[in-house]
Parts: structure tokens; C-alpha cells; sequence
């Protein structure tokens, strides 16, 4: 459109009546294909996409956006945190020339293809994919940090819904843009006083305005289906120094007389004569929509392909623990973290690493990081679910994320945005401390157990729990090098550096992490006793009991049990039986991922699985898991038992 000539980049102070002219007619026409694909598709959400519609024209005229640079690390980045108006959004990137109107609203919502019922990145021009209210304004926070750390002059658009408004995650996300002084951020709020149930006041009061100035933004109110007015809002609002949010008031269902102001239309898409009169007021026809049903008999449109960045990162040496060296695997993350952080910072053509804390930066051990590496620590306080979102957006957006928690902070309490991250093929790097019954004497409450079983409902994220701090360096290093989302896990407690029977480190001079596979820390003939984490440590002394006792007993060691392989698992067992072992839910961990294995390779395997079975008590951590039967000694037992 020539409008874009005129606006983009906010060039202008204002929008010529021929720009003003061109962008209604747009308006009417992503209207017209948002109820189109509405109704081919007999499902979705019209009444936001047509309320939003003059937002979305404006802003993609406006955004350095084009269908040239959709990938670009430099782009600016939108956000459409209201992901059920993907109709709307979808037909304004159409009509900048992203893509086909037809081959959209054809295929919206049918199986196969890219045009899904919320906005994902599998369609050029979407840069997160939403879905969840709530979820966007954290995206942008995390945009805009990556955008600061490449030294960018990119700025970022969060599009919203105003009955997301009173989501506690969107509180957390104004507080980090505020404190952090991300003055590239800019909100957008689509304030038609609807949502799915009814109107705003009757479903949930709130104070839209108020909200925002409590935490410190800037507020500009304007009309939502003017232009004009929203041009030169979002452009007051990019220009003012501070963050700014833009509260544009619009209608349900604009342009569809009978959809106006009308909440079954949030999620109603028109049909029969109503669907007739609905193309008729948007200078449609129906033979436009029966084209459209046979259209969508045809090829399905093709998506983009999105893959998570390689970083370019120098790792350094790897480090190397001795018997003497009383460690934590925790202090040998941060470390590690630290080391790759000061070689890698500022560096010309180096991947920034961004690394997120809530409030446990001694206890994480990130605090190194935070000294050496300053302008790149972003403390965001005690906000878990908005710093979970932030850190795989900024994963997406040219940067190595790091986020260390708790393990029920950053796994249990942020599931869903774990998983949005995964849904997203985002990169980010979850490190999860005090994981376990290891978590000692805080109780219950704080014993993630579960950590493993659920990124293993996941399809995209790693794994990883080191057995000691050797392994813990040399898997950080890995993982702040490989693209996508991994998951670092570990307790709390000093642990033994693993040796060989040669009295030297197992994970020392001469190991490479790799990710699923097997280590042999002993060998044996009788049978096997395969541990994760710091259990490998239990699991060697376990074997020399049983070796004093004329039993030999091969040990096992994997920090991936998400990657491991069948075929060297079963190499390894051979015949013998397998008691596993681990400070996890012993339903969950690898236990059930060796059992399952055996099963989908139809082997008979007698194997006893160690693990947690109760919640545990308070108390040091060796107390709590001789408690729950876990001791070496226990251990050994286990394998007798088996033999016998």
C-alpha cells in the first residue's frame, strides 16, 4: 500500500487524507476476508477480529514490519497478545502483501494449515504465537530486552484485549518494561467493553487506565477506528520517554451492523441470511464465500519453517573438580555461566546472553554472572509467570536466554509457559535449582519431583541433571550453545566429584557432554543400577557394597533420560536386571522412561524403579531420602532382591 511510504517508521506527524482513504478501504477489505474465513471455517472469533481491524491496518503501515523482513533480527517485533482476533490480524498482514487473502480466509482453521485459530508463527509476520490471554505483554517485555542487548533500535508492539486486562501475568509484565526503562515497548489496547461472557463491568470490574498509571505507564486514550487518531497515538506514545500504553476505544463487531456491540459475537461467526447481509454491508458476495468452500477443497497454503537460532557463543575451557574441591553443582553452573558470559560480553559477533533472576540470585547462583556481565542481568523480582514468557520470547529474538529458579518456580508454577515456549520453538534456558528431595529442609511445598515428567509431555524441550559439578560445567557450556529450549536441573547440596576406579574425575579432562547419552561409571556382570543426577553418586556406593558382598554390579549414569537411546540402553542392560534410581517422582523419571522404552522394543526387562513415592519431610536432604528408602544401602538391597 503507499500509505506505508508515508508512515512507516512514524515519519510523518500525521496521516494525509489519501493515506486516511487507503486505510479505511483496507480496513472494509480485511473486514470483509475476516468474515469470510470466520465462516468457511464455522468457527472462531469475528467481533474481535472486525474491533481490532483499524488498529492492525495502522499499525503494520506503521511498524518497521514488511513481508521482506519478516525474519529479520532487526525487524520490529508485534505482538498480538489477544490471539483469538487471528482473523484480523491475519487479513491485515494479507493486505500489506505477506500473503494471499484468499489462500487465508479458504483455509482459516482447516486442518493442515498455517492459518491456525490463534495467531502462530508458523505464518509470516507473527512473532509469538499467543493463544492464552494474558501471555502477551510478557513477549513484548522480552522482545524488547533482546532488542536492547543486540544494541537494536527495534521497537515492539503489543497488541491486546481488554478483558485480558486483569491478568496478573500483565501486572508483572508492566512492573519488568517499567523497571527495566523499555521505552522501545509500546501497548496497544483494543478496549470494546466485550468479552466471551458479556460485557467487561458484568464479567470482572476493573480500571483499565488506573491499572496501568498504578504501575508507572504513560496512558493516551483515542478512538480505535480512527486512523488517523491511532497513528499519531502510537506515535506520541513511541516518542514519549517512558512506556506507554495506547487504550483505543472501538466496538464489537465494527462494520457488521448486526454484530455491533453484540458479545455473542466474540465467538459467533456468521451463517445462512445473516452471513449474506454481514458480505453485503462489506461490499461482499456470497459467491465469494462459496468460492471460498471450494478453494478450501484444494492444496493447503504453505507456513513458514520456524527453527530456534544457533547461537555464536566462545565456551572457553571447561573446568575440572577434584576429590579435594567441596562443590555444589550449583556453584559450578554459575561458574561455568559466569565464565562464557565475561568471554562473550560486548563481543563483536558474539550472541548476547541475557540472564533473567527472580529474587534467588545468590541462591541460583547467577550472581556471578551478574557482576561480571551487568547491562545484560535483568532482576525482574518475584514474577515467575511474566520472566517465564520473557525469556523464551527473547530467546526468539537474536539472544541466549538463561533463567534461573527454584525447580517449582520454574517448572511446576510456569507449566503453561514452558509450554507456550515450546509451541513457540523458542530457545530459552531454564535453570532449575533445589529440584528434589535435595531441596532439604523447606519442605514439601518446594520439592519439584515432577520436573522430568513434564517437560516430557512436551515435544520440544531438553533435559538435562548432571550427576556432579564436572558434568554440571561442561553441560552449562553445551547448553548455552544449542538451539532450543533446555531445561538445567539439579539440587542443592555439596556433592562428591564422580571417579573412576582409577581415583580420577569420570567428568573430567578428556569428557564431552553428549545429549542422550549412557555414561559407564562401573562395569559389571550380575546386574545394573542406572541412576540420573546426583544418585550416581548413590549408585557407585551401592556397588561397592554389593561388591564386598561378591556382587558385581555395573553403574549407569544418564543426565538426558529425554534423549536416550534405545538401542544403547539395551546394549548396555543386556540380560541382566536394572534397578533404577533417582531424587524424582519414581512414576515420572527415568525409571518409567526406561520402562517404556522396554515395552515399545517388546523386551521383557526385570527392573525395580527407585525413586520418590510420597511427598517428603523437612529436614537435611540425606535425612529425608534415607526416609523415603533411598539410602545406598537401600539401593543395594533393591539389586539383591532382584538377583534373588
Amino acid at each position: 500500500m503507499k500509505v506505508v511510504e508515508e508512515i512507516r517508521g512514524l515519519k510523518a506527524s500525521r496521516i494525509s487524507p489519501e493515506g486516511i482513504a487507503e486505510l479505511r478501504e483496507a480496513s472494509r477489505k480485511g473486514r470483509l476476508w475476516s468474515v469470510l474465513a470466520t465462516s468457511v471455517a464455522r468457527s472462531g472469533h469475528p467481533g474481535g477480529a472486525l474491533s481490532s481491524m483499524d488498529i492492525y491496518m495502522t499499525l503494520l503501515g506503521a511498524a518497521d514490519v514488511c513481508p521482506k523482513c519478516a525474519d529479520s533480527v532487526d525487524r520490529d517485533r508485534i505482538v498480538v497478545s489477544h490471539g483469538h482476533t487471528s482473523a484480523g490480524f491475519y487479513s491485515a498482514l494479507a493486505a500489506y502483501g505477506f500473503f494471499e487473502p484468499e489462500a487465508m480466509y479458504a483455509n482459516f482453521r482447516r486442518t493442515g494449515s498455517a492459518f491456525q485459530g490463534h495467531v502462530e508463527r508458523d505464518v509470516p509476520g507473527v512473532d509469538w504465537g499467543t493463544g492464552n490471554l494474558g501471555q502477551g505483554l510478557a513477549a513484548g517485555v522480552g522482545f524488547a530486552l533482546a532488542a536492547r542487548a543486540r544494541g537494536s533500535a527495534s521497537k515492539t508492539w503489543v497488541v491486546m484485549g481488554d478483558g485480558e486486562q486483569v491478568k496478573g501475568q500483565i501486572a508483572e509484565a508492566r512492573r519488568i518494561a517499567v523497571k527495566e526503562r523499555l521505552f522501545n515497548l509500546t501497548a496497544i489496547v483494543d478496549w470494546n467493553d466485550i468479552q466471551i461472557s458479556g460485557h467487561l463491568n458484568d464479567v470482572m470490574p476493573s480500571e483499565i487506565a488506573e491499572l496501568w498509571k498504578a504501575d508507572g505507564w504513560h496512558v493516551i486514550e483515542c478512538d480505535g477506528h480512527a486512523h488517523g487518531k491511532i497513528y499519531e497515538s502510537l506515535k506520541a506514545a513511541s516518542e514519549y520517554k517512558g512506556c506507554a500504553v495506547v487504550l483505543c476505544r472501538t466496538v464489537m463487531g465494527r462494520g457488521v451492523s448486526y454484530m455491533q456491540n453484540i458479545p455473542d459475537y466474540h465467538g459467533k461467526p456468521a451463517s445462512g441470511e445473516k452471513l449474506e447481509t454481514a458480505l453485503a454491508e462489506l461490499g461482499g458476495t456470497m459467491e465469494m464465500y462459496e468460492h471460498a468452500l471450494e478453494v478450501r477443497k484444494g492444496e493447503l497454503p504453505k507456513g513458514r519453517e520456524v527453527k530456534a537460532d544457533t547461537p555464536v557463543l566462545g565456551l572457553g575451557t571447561p573446568r575440572t573438580y577434584t576429590k579435594e574441591d567441596k562443590k555444589d553443582n550449583r556453584g559450578a553452573f554459575g561458574t561455568a555461566l559466569a565464565e562464557v558470559g565475561q568471554l562473550n560480553y560486548k563481543k563483536t559477533g558474539a550472541t548476547p546472553i541475557l540472564v533473567f533472576d527472580c529474587d534467588l540470585a545468590g541462591s541460583v547462583k547467577v550472581d556471578g554472572f551478574a557482576k561480571v556481565c551487568p547491562d545484560n542481568f535483568v532482576e525482574a523480582g518475584i514474577q515467575e509467570h511474566a520472566v517465564a514468557t520473557a525469556a523464551g520470547a527473547a530467546s526468539a529474538a537474536g539472544v541466549v536466554s538463561v533463567w534461573a529458579d527454584f525447580g517449582v518456580f520454574g517448572a511446576d508454577e510456569v507449566y503453561n509457559q514452558q509450554r507456550l515456549n515450546d509451541v513457540n520453538r523458542a530457545g530459552t534456558k531454564t535453570v532449575l535449582t533445589h529440584v528434589g528431595l535435595d531441596v532439604g529442609e523447606d519442605g514439601m511445598t518446594h520439592q519439584c519431583i515432577d520436573y522430568v515428567g513434564l517437560f516430557r509431555n512436551t515435544f520440544g524441550w531438553k533435559v538435562a541433571v548432571p550427576a556432579d559439578p564436572n558434568q554440571t560445567d561442561r553441560i552449562t557450556r553445551w547448553m548455552l550453545a544449542e538451539p532450543g529450549n533446555v531445561c538445567l536441573a539439579m539440587g542443592r547440596s555439596v556433592l562428591p566429584v564422580i571417579l573412576k576406579e582409577d581415583g580420577t574425575p569420570f567428568f573430567g579432562k578428556g569428557y564431552t557432554f553428549r545429549y542422550g547419552a549412557i555414561d559407564k561409571i562401573r562395569d559389571g556382570k550380575d546386574a545394573v543400577i542406572l541412576s540420573m543426577g546426583h544418585f550416581a553418586g548413590r549408585a557407585v556406593a551401592a556397588s561397592e557394597m554389593l561388591a564386598a558382598e561378591g556382587i558385581s554390579a555395573k553403574v549407569l549414569h544418564c543426565a538426558s533420560p529425554l534423549g536416550m537411546k534405545e538401542e544403547e540402553l539395551f546394549d548396555l542392560i543386556g540380560e541382566m536386571p536394572v534397578v533404577t534410581c533417582e531424587d524424582h517422582h519414581a512414576d515420572t523419571g527415568i525409571g518409567s522412561v526406561v520402562a517404556m522404552m522396554a515395552v515399545r522394543a517388546g523386551k521383557a526387562v526385570k527392573m525395580v524403579s527407585m525413586g520418590v513415592t510420597r511427598y517428603g519431610f523437612s529436614g537435611p536432604g540425606s535425612e529425608v531420602m534415607a526416609d523415603m528408602k533411598l539410602a545406598p544401602s537401600d539401593i543395594a538391597d533393591a539389586v539383591k532382591g532382584l538377583l534373588k
